[in-house]
């Protein structure tokens, strides 16, 4: 019988910023798929929470505390599900953070927070992880970028560069990889609502706007991730590396407008 390529089951994943958000939904989604996932985070107890929600269900996961910004504390993690498991098949590169303001009044601390966690943490997890997949003849990376970094948004300067470096790291290492036989991706998701920013997006008229923007005029929920990162994680992705996959609902496509409505009364001419 034919295997089935997005047959995940006895695969280990470890997932950064695993602890709420995308990362926490992500390790629970690869949890019900048969994968054991290494869920990290500087926050351990809510990601042992997470993990609780993993066990009560038959599955398998662990808790780890991970400092993306801290080269040795991503050591730690990954000899730690090398000790649990004995390999790392998939790395969700999900650990990042944000900061809102105009350019002008970011401040270095401000911008090293965001680059240290957002860039060189994805950088260093990434390298510590290829370094195992390695030696046990392979793996998948998958890096979560942002639609902010292929198309720049004010007030998310420091966040907007360090998901456009993280696009381009995702390429490199992939040129780089390949030959180990690891194939590293990115999804760029524009606004997905989560506990995290639901509260940014009560504002109505905040709301609209972003909605307008959408050519399916909606924000994108966690559930709208599953699909591409099931097929990036997979065997189905065996040929595809490098690349950076925008879930957005067709917004970094081009402008969203309602063509037929905006175009009523006018009269077409030879160009």
């Amino acid at each position: 019988m034919e295997k089935d390529p997005y047959d995940l089951r006895g695969k280990v994943a470890m997932v950064t910023g695993g602890s709420r958000g995308i990362g926490r939904h992500l390790a629970i989604f690869l949890a019900k798929r048969g994968v054991s996932v290494a869920v990290g985070s500087r926050n351990l107890e809510e990601c042992e929470k997470v993990v609780r929600e993993i066990l009560a269900k038959g599955e398998e996961a662990q808790a780890f505390f991970l400092d993306v910004s801290d080269p040795k504390s991503i050591s730690r993690m990954v000899q730690g599900v090398l000790a649990w498991k004995g390999r790392v098949d998939i790395l969700i590169n999900n650990a990042g953070t944000n900061v809102r303001k105009p350019a002008l009044d970011f401040s270095e601390e401000e911008w090293d927070l965001i680059m240290d966690t957002n860039l060189k943490g994805a950088f260093f997890c990434a390298q510590e992880v290829a370094r195992a997949m390695i030696r046990g003849g392979g793996g998948k990376i998958l890096n979560v970028s942002s639609a902010a970094g292929g198309m720049p948004v004010p007030w998310l300067a420091p966040y907007s560069i360090s998901k456009a470096g993280l696009n381009q790291m995702t390429r490199i290492l992939a040129l780089e990889w390949a030959r180990y036989n690891i194939r590293v991706n990115a999804i760029a998701p524009s606004y997905i609502e989560t506990p995290l920013t639901r509260e940014w997006l009560k504002d109505p008229k905040r709301y609209e706007m972003l909605t307008k923007r959408s050519p399916m005029r909606r924000l994108g929920t966690l559930s709208d991730l599953e699909g591409a990162v099931l097929l990036l994680v997979s065997d189905a992705s065996a040929f595809i590396t490098g690349q950076v996959i925008f879930i957005d609902g067709g917004s970094s496509a081009g402008w969203a407008l309602d063509w037929e409505r905006s175009s009523q009364g006018e009269k077409g001419g030879d160009s």
